[in-house]
């Protein structure tokens, strides 16, 4: 059961990972250059953990082909928006039980979708390296995550922020976003 849940909470960041980086603007990139498509980034994500898996070139190729397909098929069953922009308290119990019976039909096409890739996988790579692979997916995904919720809930140096990045700017009062350190119980009774 644990591993079921883990392979379905990997699956809902893939998803999460998906939506959050074809949201992201980065206006620096914009400025310099185009940004990553969807497929270049699954390359390019793709090619990272084939170099720490330090897999031979026809290896990795097959693995970077491999892992580029599945990306696609992931965000083919991206879920199509939130119940007519409804909000969640002003649902019907009808609809609250369809959005469900949706994440259920949703999480099921996804775990189907990894089973199938791993059989896939197992072909050209061992049962550790796969194990590896969805770590350092999950990494990636945490990463980009954590990216996007930094810029988002208004960090002191996002970009396009009045004030950003100076001394004082927004967040940063007498303690420049630092704050002193609570005493343990130990030092408390020194």
């Amino acid at each position: 059961m644990k591993k079921v849940f883990s392979i379905l909470l990997t699956a809902v960041m893939m998803v999460a990972f998906s939506t959050a980086a074809s949201a992201q603007e980065n206006s620096e990139q914009k400025n310099k250059k185009q940004r990553m498509s969807r497929e270049q980034m699954a390359e390019m994500q793709a090619k990272h953990i084939a170099r720490q898996l330090a897999l031979d070139d026809a290896t990795s190729q097959k693995f970077t082909e491999t892992f580029s397909a599945y990306q696609k098929e992931v965000w083919a069953l991206r879920p199509q928006g939130k119940q007519h922009g409804k909000k969640k308290a002003d649902m019907t119990d009808a609809e609250v039980e369809k959005s469900i019976q949706d994440q259920f039909d949703h999480s099921q096409k996804i775990l189907t979708l990894r089973q199938d890739y791993y059989k896939k996988y197992s072909k050209f790579l061992t049962p550790k390296q796969i194990q590896r692979v969805y770590e350092l997916e999950k990494q990636s995904m945490n990463r980009l995550s954590k990216r996007g919720k930094g810029n988002a809930a208004g960090r002191p140096n996002a970009p396009g922020r009045p004030n950003a990045g100076r001394p004082n700017g927004p967040g940063k009062g007498k303690h420049n976003g630092k704050f002193p350190k609570k005493p343990t119980t130990q030092e408390q009774k020194k």
